[in-house]
C-alpha cells in the first residue's frame, strides 16, 4: 500500500500518527499508518470524541486506548457501542481499565467476549475460580489455553459447561449455565 502512495501523502500519514502519540519506534506504528492511511483529519477527530464519549475516557484515557490499539479508529460507531455497553453495563469494567487494554475492544463480541464472559460468571458464581480472576487474562488465552484451564478441569462439576460455551461461541447464549 505504502510503496504506491504518494510522498506526501505518508508524509501527512506519519505526522497524524505521530499527533495520535505512536512513536516512530513503537510496534503499533504500522498499525497507527495502516489505521490513518483512508482518515481525515476531521473523520480521526470525530472518532476520538465518540471514542470519549462512548467509553466515558478523558483526553488521557482516550490517548493511552489509541497509541495501544490505533486500529479503534477504523472501528465502526455501531461496533463500538455495542462493545461498550456490554464492557461497561454488563460486565461492569471500568472505563479506565478498557483505555489500558484496548485490545479487548477488537474481540468478537458474539465469538469472544460474551462467551468468556458467561464462562468466567459461571465459574466465579459456582466457586469453581477465584472470584478476583480478571476478565482481561481470560480474553486474552488462545482458544486451546483457554478450554485447557477453564473448560476442561471442571468436566465433572459443571459437565455440560464445555456445550453451553460451544452454543454460546455460535452466538446462541444459553440462558444460564447449567451445574449439576
Amino acid at each position: 500500500m505504502i510503496l504506491g502512495t504518494n510522498p506526501e501523502r505518508i508524509r501527512a500519514m506519519v505526522a497524524c500518527a505521530e499527533r495520535l502519540g505512536v512513536r516512530r519506534s513503537s510496534g503499533m506504528f504500522r498499525e497507527a499508518l495502516k489505521a490513518v492511511a483512508f482518515l481525515s483529519e476531521e473523520k480521526i477527530a470525530d472518532k476520538v470524541d465518540y471514542l470519549k464519549n462512548m467509553f466515558k475516557w478523558s483526553d488521557t484515557e482516550v490517548a493511552i486506548a489509541v497509541r495501544k490499539a490505533p486500529m479503534l479508529l477504523t472501528k465502526s460507531r455501531e461496533m463500538l457501542r455495542r462493545k461498550s455497553e456490554f464492557l461497561i453495563s454488563e460486565v461492569g469494567l471500568e472505563p479506565v481499565y478498557i483505555a489500558h487494554q484496548p485490545v479487548m475492544i477488537s474481540y468478537s463480541l458474539e465469538g469472544r467476549l460474551r462467551p468468556r464472559y458467561y464462562v468466567l460468571k459461571f465459574l466465579k458464581e459456582t466457586g469453581l475460580v477465584d472470584r478476583h480472576r480478571g476478565f482481561y487474562n481470560v480474553l486474552t488465552k488462545t482458544e486451546r489455553n483457554f478450554v485447557d484451564k477453564y473448560i476442561c478441569p471442571h468436566k465433572e462439576a459443571a459437565p455440560h459447561l464445555a456445550q453451553d460455551y460451544a452454543t454460546a461461541c455460535k452466538g446462541e447464549v444459553p440462558t444460564n449455565f447449567r451445574f449439576t
